[in-house]
Formats: structure tokens, C-alpha cells, sequence
């Protein structure tokens, strides 16, 4: 028979193991802090969005009504009481963005994007179009843009690996 000390070993190997089992795995570190918060981490999980609805040729040809993207509108601008890298992220993961970027024309879609934002700015901002394009191609935004650009993609690779 093993010695009391070494039955205690074995009882605490064994009790810390069954903690760690209990626990399950540890989970995969954070990409970027911001993404720990709900409201900036696939933000839309929440909102129903049918995409086969969607028309862009006729946002194209007829321009689209804000009331049609108050939720990502509402969602841009609580993640921007956070940051601008929090704003910029939220709006490269809207559904809608996500699918005029997969399936149309580059110009096109940065057309699209530009419009939006320039209607978040008026409507949360009260600015003109040229002020939201002045602050859409301002250092500060490209840089919060590239920066949520660059986390969505490696969290993407990370997802598909899983």
C-alpha cells in the first residue's frame, strides 16, 4: 500500500483532474478585446435579415431608404460609443455589406459602403455628405477601417479551421 503522503498526491492529481475535465477545453484566446464584447461580435446573430430580398440593382438604380438599415445604423452607433474600431467592425460584419462585397462589382460595392456611411454620419452627426466624406477619408477612419479589417479576417480564418 502507498503511504499516506503519496495518497494524498494521487488524491489531489485526481481531484484537479476531474476539475480541468469538468471545465471542458480552455477556450480560444480573444482575437482583439473589443471582440469580447456581444455588441461587437457578430452583432447581428440577433436580427433578422432576409438576403433574398435584397435588391442591388435597384439600390443601384434608385438609391436605398436609411429606414431599410436602421439596424445596422443602431448597432454603428452604440459600437461607436465604444471606438471608432468598434464602429468600423460592426459595419464590415452587417449581412447585407457582407454580400454586396462577396458578389458585386468592387466599385459598386464601395459605392455602397460609402453611401452608408455617409447616411450614418448625417443622421447620427447631422453633417453634410462632403464632412462624412472628409471623416471617411480622414487618417484616423482608414486607419480604425483597416485595423477592423484585418481582425475579421484572421477571425474568420480562425472559425474556418475549427
Amino acid at each position: 500500500m502507498a503511504s499516506p503522503d503519496k495518497q494524498k498526491k494521487r488524491a489531489q492529481r485526481a481531484k484537479t483532474k476531474a476539475k480541468q475535465n469538468r471545465m471542458g477545453k480552455p477556450k480560444a484566446p480573444v482575437i482583439h478585446p473589443v471582440l469580447a464584447n456581444p455588441l461587437i461580435d457578430e452583432p447581428f446573430d440577433d436580427v433578422e435579415i432576409d438576403l433574398s430580398t435584397f435588391d442591388f440593382k435597384d439600390i443601384e438604380e434608385n438609391g436605398f431608404d436609411p429606414a431599410h438599415f436602421d439596424d445596422l445604423f443602431q448597432a454603428m452607433h452604440k459600437a461607436e460609443a465604444i471606438s471608432l474600431l468598434a464602429l468600423c467592425l460592426v459595419f464590415l460584419q452587417y449581412p447585407v455589406l457582407e454580400l454586396v462585397v462577396a458578389e458585386e462589382d468592387p466599385e459598386a460595392a464601395t459605392d455602397f459602403m460609402m453611401g452608408l456611411l455617409i447616411v450614418y454620419r448625417g443622421l447620427f452627426h447631422n453633417e453634410s455628405e462632403d464632412a462624412a466624406v472628409q471623416w471617411i477619408g480622414s487618417e484616423t477612419f482608414q486607419t480604425a477601417y483597416n485595423e477592423a479589417s484585418e481582425i475579421l479576417q484572421k477571425k474568420n480564418v480562425r472559425s474556418t479551421r475549427a
